[in-house]
Formats: C-alpha cells, structure tokens, sequence
C-alpha cells in the first residue's frame, strides 16, 4: 500500500496542529538531542497548590486576627463605658438616697422637737442656762426674751437666780416656746428654736428651715 503524502500547505488548520504537537512530543527529545522542558510534573504542581494554600490560609488567619483583635478591643471599650454610666447611675441613685434619707430623719428630729417642747416644755430651763454662761458675767441691761408661756416657768424656777444675777425676762409672743434670746448692752444669744435649728442643719450641709 502506498502512502499519499499531502503538502502542508493543503493541510487543515486542525491537522497542523496535530502534526506539530505529536512530533513535538514524541520521544520527549528535540532532533537535535536536545531534551524539551515539558513542564512541571504532577508532583510539583501539587507542592504549588499546596503551597497556595498554605500561603492563603496563613494570610486569612493573620488578616481574621488582626480583625478580631480590632474587635474584641472595640467591644471591651462598649463595655467599659457601659459599666461606667451604670456605676455613675448608681452614685447618682446612692445620693438621692441618702438625700432623701437625711430630709426624712430632719423631718423626724424636727417633730420630735415640736412634741417635746408641748409634753415637757421645763425644757427652757436648760435652754435659758447654756445661753446665759455662753455670754460674759456681769453685763449691764441684761435680759431674756421667751414666750409668755415660758417666762411663768423661768420666774417660777429661775427667778431668784436671774434676779440675782441682774437679768430681767420680758416676754414676746412671736417667739416660740422652746426658745429665747439673750441680750445684754454689747451681746446678743439668739436661742430661738428657729435659729438653734438652722445652726443644726447648716452643719450637716443642709438648708432646711423650722416651719412648725
């Protein structure tokens, strides 16, 4: 059988290919001796896959994290200030309480005052003694002022002292019972109740006025 050699220029475009490739990696060889680079082997292009992937995975997980490091750092920041308006609020419920605590025990010494000067009102006897030795002796115009109430109870348990003493009483329906005013001609006391109980507050920080 003889063989029918087609000339390369009536070959399809399909058939050169074929041609070149097959000769070209026939043996593996050039014609001139000399070996074709044929690529990477299977082997090496799994290395380079894996390689990729260990390259990817190495990046993705230093990328997540630094992400998560952002993050977490964000988060603890959020609780943070949470933690503190809610510590703030706290203080701020705290003081009201003690606030609210402190007007209530005023509002209670205050009451408790009131009944003790009606149930035991001999109680000026005390109060006209600590004013008088808070001034000095012998003082000239010296005098009480008290509640025409109480000036009965001073002349009647105190009257020959104070007369000895040089002090007169008169007396003041506007002052309440419980309390007076010392006076002398370079000295004044005010014991009144009102002003005993503004010294009272004022030294706890407060301002509260006696309104009974």
């Amino acid at each position: 059988m003889s063989s029918v050699v087609i000339p390369k220029e009536q070959l399809t475009a399909f058939e050169r290919w074929e041609l070149a490739s097959f000769d070209q990696h026939s043996g593996g060889s050039h014609p001139g001796g000399t070996k074709i680079d044929t690529g990477p082997t299977a082997g090496e292009l799994e290395l380079i896959r894996q390689q990729a992937r260990d390259e990817g995975y190495a990046e993705g997980r230093d990328a997540g994290y630094t992400a998560g490091t952002q993050q977490a750092k964000g988060e603890a920041a959020q609780i943070h200030t949470l933690l503190q308006d809610l510590q703030d609020s706290l203080n701020q419920v705290d003081e009201r309480i003690a606030q609210s605590l402190l007007e209530l025990s005023l509002e209670v010494a205050r009451k408790m005052v009131c009944e003790t000067l009606q149930t035991r009102p001999e109680v000026i006897l005390k109060i006209v003694s600590d004013a008088i030795s808070s001034l000095p002796h012998f003082n000239q115009n010296a005098h009480l002022v008290v509640h025409p109430d109480d000036a009965e109870l001073l002349r009647k348990h105190m009257g020959e002292q104070l007369s000895h003493a040089g002090w007169k009483i008169f007396t003041d329906a506007k002052i309440k019972r419980g309390g007076c005013r010392a006076e002398t001609a370079h000295s004044q006391v005010d014991a009144t109740t009102e002003a005993r109980w503004k010294r009272i507050v004022e030294s706890i920080g407060q301002d509260k006025t006696w309104l009974a």
